[in-house]
């Protein structure tokens, strides 16, 4: 088809079921208007588990811009494997473990990689004992910080926030807080590119920072020592690898004031957002790589691959 003249026919798929379809709407148009700027020859889907028809039109390219469950999760990536379409981003296999942050602690934890302390707990098991003390509580496969819940200081309100995730979703992550800079790392073709400081206003970098406020700062100049930066980018670059990810994603990272400045790594975004906030899109600008010349060479880089299976 396009791909021999230079230009393709690319699907872009949006919205979907999850929680996130919000967001995944503004980047998808966006990442469409990025390649129509390239030139190519795009078609916008809006897909779910009920409606697969925007697979069936004929495209040199998928591009998923889908967050959450279905679109982020493996279970279109499977779709996806088993019709043999190229498609960007990571396959099926490490889209699933990225989406699950117990498992994706797990197998940093086997390579070597710091990751803070934590717990896995499901219904009917007890509680740590610590989580009176400053934790972080999440749901396991959630993104965009939905169902994340930040105790700086010892609350009782982490218990109980802890047993009502457990009574919705049967399962939660229980994490050691760590006190000191918020960096997170976008990774562009699996090579890190130059860590972000998230300076939020609010508390932390909720979903309300992240995607609704207008006061969250951005900085490249983090203000640390640059073989701390270095050391963040290498350790990007290594749990990116370990998870499997591919063509892009981010790599949140907390930095422990009390303790050397050691990084430890919290969680992969094995899909990150194409939003105007979006910080992937900015840490490729950063160095270079402008927003249509990003869409386009992932879409490219895909093309090339071609169908793939897990």
């Amino acid at each position: 088809m396009g791909l021999w003249w230079g230009l393709m026919k690319i699907t872009v798929l949006l919205g979907g079921p999850s929680a996130e379809r919000e967001d995944s709407l503004v980047s998808g148009a966006a990442v469409a208007k990025g390649l129509r700027e390239g030139g190519h020859e795009v078609f916008e889907s809006d897909i779910s588990p009920t409606n697969l028809a925007g697979l069936d039109r004929a495209a040199d390219v998928i591009f998923p811009v889908l967050h959450g469950t279905f679109g982020e999760s493996g279970e279109l990536q499977e779709i996806l494997e088993e019709r043999g379409l190229p498609f960007v981003g990571s396959g099926s296999k490490a889209s699933r473990l990225g989406m699950d942050k117990a498992a994706t602690k797990r197998v940093w934890e086997k390579a070597g990689l710091p990751t803070p302390p934590y717990v896995e707990v499901r219904r009917g098991e007890a509680l740590p004992a610590w989580i009176d003390g400053p934790c972080v509580v999440k749901v396991l496969d959630s993104g965009s910080s939905i169902g994340v819940h930040v105790h700086k200081k010892g609350s009782g309100l982490a218990r109980e926030q802890a047993a009502a995730i457990l009574a919705e979703h049967g399962r939660v992550l229980v994490e050691k807080f760590i006190q000191g800079p918020e960096l997170t790392v976008g990774l562009l073709e699996e090579k890190a590119l130059a860590p972000i400081r998230i300076v939020p206003t609010a508390e932390f970098f909720d979903y309300e920072a992240k995607y609704k406020r207008n006061d969250t700062e951005h900085r490249f100049d983090t203000g640390l020592p640059e073989a701390v930066v270095a050391k963040c980018r290498a350790l990007a670059e290594k749990a990116n690898a370990v998870v499997g990810a591919v063509d892009l994603a981010r790599i949140d990272v907390m930095i422990d004031e009390a303790d050397a400045l050691t990084p430890y790594l919290i969680e992969i975004n094995t899909l990150p957002g194409f939003t105007p906030k979006s910080l992937l899109p900015e840490a490729a600008a950063q160095g270079g790589t402008p927003f249509a010349a990003l869409v386009d060479r992932l879409a490219r880089r895909a093309a090339a691959r071609g169908g793939r299976g897990e």
